[in-house]
């Protein structure tokens, strides 16, 4: 971040504008045991929020209400509840024209409802936060962890993250905005957890200090300026583009299409470099590795300590980024791999399509275990999965624990 000016002042909290690598990576840190959504109030603490728009539904509405205590303690400049998620997103839309830092939290059914403001965010480069507390969306209605609207949200033009762990869900938050708001990317950013297996379970979480906290967001570095009496809301569409001619606004906005996704590549060199790569591997020459996203990935660290015992090597692959999507990364640590295990969360399997379209040999490609609808995923059914490929005969799960 090159906006140097504030460093070292306080805000009228008290707390200190910090560089942002400073604060990432050298400051002490203290650990803590919170929930998710605890930690999703102290990233928001520190990360020098202007607006919190909000809209209750589970399991995202705890950390909403929290976020809410930070603005009765004066943390957020301002905050309300919307009529609906589409409203809280649309709203959201105005606060960042106007130049603000702005986050918001949905899951699950208010991710497909608000679903619409998601590509107008990207087109009209609003880098605002907003947290996916992954949830079911089919009916039989579910509130439980169910991944599938990642893949929607992947298409949408926004940055997309899908954290394993708390720690990661802290980090991710003040890093994403570093991210988001360079002037060469400016894109909003689905920062995705797989809910209720994050938000409300504790873990420990090693925080940075609660008196510092990122500098504030500086619009007029947008590559769209932002609203204010030289610049005019209407400034982005004028009604040439619209009205004259068909074609000066089909070429306008399929020009504008690349532009956005072009601003995903470009985000790949500063996720690099924030977030220490877009993938994380474990003994990647094994002959097996597990290749995964969000919690899955921690259930996939357990299955390969119980194949261990046995005296069976299998690596693993952790995809932290899904947009920018981490291809010639994945391509690279799978060159070696004759199977490739992808555990998902969700029944459409995703992550499996992205994998097979992005590496060669993509028949190596083992799509699951698949659970959905809020279902755990015990390791022994990754462990079954590979020790099928293997051609290793295992023992029936039906009658575990009877």
């Amino acid at each position: 971040m090159e906006t140097t000016s504030v460093i070292g002042t306080k805000n009228k909290k008290g707390q200190v504008y910090t560089d942002p690598r400073v604060m990432m990576n050298e400051a002490p840190r203290t650990p803590s045991f919170f929930t998710g959504s605890e930690v999703i109030k102290e990233a928001v603490r520190r990360a020098s929020v202007d607006v919190m728009i909000a809209y209750p539904i589970t399991p995202q509405s705890e950390a909403a209400a929290l976020i809410g205590e930070l603005f009765a303690e004066g943390y957020i400049g301002d905050y309300f509840r919307g009529e609906s998620e589409f409203a809280v997103m649309s709203e959201c839309a105005g606060a960042a024209f106007g130049g603000a830092r702005v986050f918001t939290t949905t899951a699950g059914p208010g991710t497909m409802r608000a679903m619409e403001n998601f590509p107008m965010w990207a087109g009209a480069r609003l880098p605002i936060q907003c947290i996916v507390t992954c949830r079911g969306i089919n009916s039989p209605l579910s509130i439980q962890p169910d991944t599938i609207e990642i893949s929607y949200l992947m298409q949408t033009g926004m940055l997309v993250w899908h954290a394993e762990t708390a720690q990661d869900f802290y980090d991710w938050i003040m890093k994403g905005y570093m991210v988001s708001e360079e002037p060469d990317v400016h894109l909003p950013l689905a920062l995705c957890c797989d809910g209720f297996f994050v938000t409300h379970t504790k873990d420990v979480v090693n925080l940075t200090p609660a008196d510092m906290c990122l500098p504030p967001y500086d619009p007029y570095r947008s590559p769209v300026p932002c609203m204010d009496m030289e610049c005019p809301p209407v400034r982005m569409m004028r009604d040439p583009f619209v009205m004259k001619s068909n074609y000066i606004s089909y070429a306008t906005h399929a020009s504008w299409q690349q532009e956005v996704w072009a601003a995903i590549e470009r985000s790949r060199k500063h996720t690099i470099a924030w977030m220490d790569g877009l993938i994380e591997t474990e003994n990647a020459d094994a002959d097996v590795l597990i290749v995964s996203s969000g919690t899955a990935v921690s259930q996939g660290r357990e299955a390969i300590r119980l194949l261990a015992d046995e005296g069976i090597r299998v690596g693993l692959v952790k995809i932290k980024t899904l947009r920018p999507w981490p291809g010639e990364e994945i391509r690279e640590a799978t060159k070696n791999a004759k199977y490739i295990i992808v555990p998902e969360f969700n029944v459409v399997g995703w992550m499996a399509r992205e994998i097979k379209a992005s590496i060669p040999n993509s028949d190596r490609v083992i799509a699951g275990p698949h659970v959905c609808g809020g279902m755990t995923m015990p390791p022994e059914i990754i462990v079954e999965q590979i020790k099928h490929a293997l051609g290793i005969r295992s023992a029936a799960l039906a009658g575990r624990g009877s």
